[in-house]
């Protein structure tokens, strides 16, 4: 449990940032005396007592690094976490592996337990549940580390690593244009999700380029990002009932396009005469089933490496990061 004073505040009494008041309780050389004793002597008077776990990262290394991804078994998540362990492996750092399965409250839990052990920093990826950030806000502004790959939250200022969603979307949306198919029903995790509303934004940006109006009774969201199959098979449903069908689906996530399969193949539903789908996904799968799936492809694995030497940066700075970068890889459309 963190303690009923924090960093914040004590920041917002003093009319200071939070990062101020971090480096002052850490009697930083950047602090003049004069502040660090007002923050010294309001944090003994409000009884503030700070986190070993956080607060002495910079003097204490556990040479470990903690991963917090919806699921390992997505084949996404799975090949970040391969390129994520290729770097920190190399430069001598462990991997902690943890799982939220899409749930706010397994992803607090995780990690609050993974800074409890003194990882040196934390890589995460939001799960679909998580709408305030406020758990990774108070263990950033104390100084953890943190950097965010794939599902990143606006509201924090560290590095960011993204695939181009946006293009991965216009790309796939516009096959299906130019495949002859006019209504696109298309079908996201959570919308409040950076990566749905990057790839609604592609979407929507294919239809109209190419004349095509935006319907949204075919626009439809799986809060749980398809982990739980009777959620994408009311989806469908909805779609089915719908006066004017779709004839076509682009699904925007990995196990979204995994599952949209599983339930067409049980409607009976997958052959290229009913209903055409093009997806983001990372498996090799779609190789196997028959008609074959047109994808777009993330890269991954680089987005795990470049995520993890972005946060080793971050790890061994001498001094404190005040610039972030935010990258954005390219993807790439399979077409099947």
């Amino acid at each position: 449990m963190f303690e009923s004073s924090t960093i914040k505040d004590i920041a917002r009494a003093l009319g200071l940032s939070t990062s101020t008041v971090s480096r002052a309780l850490r009697d930083s050389y950047e602090i003049s005396a004069g502040t660090k004793k007002l923050v010294t002597d309001y944090a003994r008077k409000v009884h503030y007592r700070p986190n070993p776990n956080a607060l002495s990262l910079k003097e204490r290394k556990s040479k470990s690094i903690g991963i917090v991804v919806s699921e390992v078994a997505n084949h996404y998540f799975s090949q970040a976490i391969n390129g994520i362990e290729s770097i920190a492996n190399s430069r001598g750092y462990t991997v902690i592996i943890t799982q939220t399965h899409e749930s706010l409250e397994r992803e607090i839990a995780n990690v609050q337990h993974l800074a409890a052990r003194s990882v040196d920093g934390l890589l995460i990826s939001l799960s679909a549940e998580t709408e305030t950030t406020s758990h990774l806000e108070e263990l950033h502004d104390r100084g953890l580390p943190i950097v965010f790959f794939d599902r990143i939250p606006e509201q924090i200022n560290t590095h960011k690593i993204t695939a181009d969603n946006a293009k991965g979307a216009f790309d796939a949306t516009t096959h299906l244009i130019r495949c002859g198919h006019k209504r696109i029903a298309h079908i996201s995790s959570s919308a409040h999700l950076s990566i749905s509303k990057e790839r609604l934004d592609g979407y929507t940006k294919a239809l109209t380029e190419n004349g095509l109006s935006v319907d949204h009774q075919y626009i439809k969201n799986c809060p749980h990002g398809g982990m739980i199959q009777e959620e994408l098979e009311s989806v469908f449903q909805e779609l089915m009932e719908l006066e004017v069908l779709p004839e076509a689906i682009f699904v925007a996530g990995d196990r979204l396009t995994i599952g949209c399969m599983h339930v067409l193949k049980k409607l009976n539903l997958l052959n290229p005469t009913s209903i055409a789908i093009a997806g983001f996904s990372n498996s090799d799968v779609l190789d196997l089933f028959n008609p074959s799936l047109t994808s777009v492809f993330q890269p991954a694995f680089d987005m795990g490496q470049l995520a993890t030497i972005k946060l080793l940066e971050l790890i061994e700075a001498k001094y404190p990061v005040t610039e972030f970068e935010r990258k954005v890889l390219n993807t790439q459309l399979f077409i099947r």
